[in-house]
């Protein structure tokens, strides 16, 4: 299907469901998402965004922000997957039951403005990664209008520039839960501290940038081309003295280079 088929397609069946709330993070996918729902649906369009100790608290500032500029409804609420015992102890399946509970919350707010359809941001390429959260989204009934359109990432990114979306070009987005093996209980003291040496490679001009947590061990994933910075003397020994102060023992350069869902590759198929 040719990128102007897939956008008629997803824009027509937003609008076939009368009135549409997107779970919102903010990134790329649910931004554009959000963007279409509020053009295609105005009043009957809604952003709930779940405020978390596992979303970055750079990412919750910025997606208020971006819901104002975007002139969508916007509903924040207050949400810890921490509480939940089968998520903090981190299985495989640790994003199911963050899922379940987010959509859970979703659909109740989106009820009470009349709303009766849901949606998340999943696009095509998501079906080549370990998604377990999918399973939530099938059960609570969980709209996909860039997956049924067939939108691939490249087509969410290409579509967000012709709408002057300021997330066109923005790094892909995971919760912060995403920095731990599977089986490593999550903490929210482990989490703040992965989020504040996160920050500090972002201020210091890193793009694509995850802190795995194992253990005393900070394993930073930079891209290919920016891991030479990391080892610039000032740079270095910046990331250090802030990965100790966060509690870290070790601070280690993934020389394989930042990859979305590294975690996931022990993952068993």
């Amino acid at each position: 299907m040719k990128f102007e088929e897939k956008c008629n397609l997803l824009k027509e069946n937003i609008r076939k469901t009368g009135g549409l709330a997107i779970a919102f993070s903010g990134g790329v996918d649910s931004t554009l998402i959000a963007a279409v729902i509020e053009q295609e649906l105005g009043e009957r369009a809604l952003a709930v965004t779940a405020l978390s100790p596992t979303y970055s608290a750079r990412e919750q500032a910025s997606a208020i922000v971006l819901a104002k500029q975007l002139g969508i409804k916007h509903v924040t609420i207050d949400s810890n997957e921490l509480e939940i015992p089968e998520f903090a102890d981190n299985p495989e399946n640790r994003c199911y039951f963050c899922k379940r509970e987010l959509f859970s919350v979703v659909k109740e707010i989106a009820l009470e403005h009349g709303i009766n359809f849901i949606a998340d941001g999943t696009n095509r390429d998501d079906l080549n990664d370990h998604r377990p959260g999918m399973k939530a989204a099938k059960e609570a009934g969980v709209l996909q209008p860039l997956l049924d359109a067939g939108v691939s990432k490249d087509d969410v990114r290409r579509l967000s520039r012709e709408m002057n979306l300021p997330t066109a070009d923005k790094p892909a987005m995971a919760c912060l839960a995403s920095r731990f093996p599977y089986g490593s209980r999550i903490t929210e003291e482990k989490i703040l501290a992965v989020d504040r040496v996160e920050n500090t490679l972002r201020d210091l001009g890193f793009y694509h940038i995850r802190v795995r947590h194992h253990g005393d061990i900070a394993r930073i994933e930079v891209s290919e081309d920016e891991i030479c910075k990391l080892c610039k003397p000032e740079i270095r020994s910046h990331i250090v003295e802030v990965a100790k102060e966060q509690g870290f023992l070790y601070v280690t350069a993934d020389l394989q280079g930042y990859r979305t869902g590294s975690m996931n590759e022990t993952v068993s198929s």
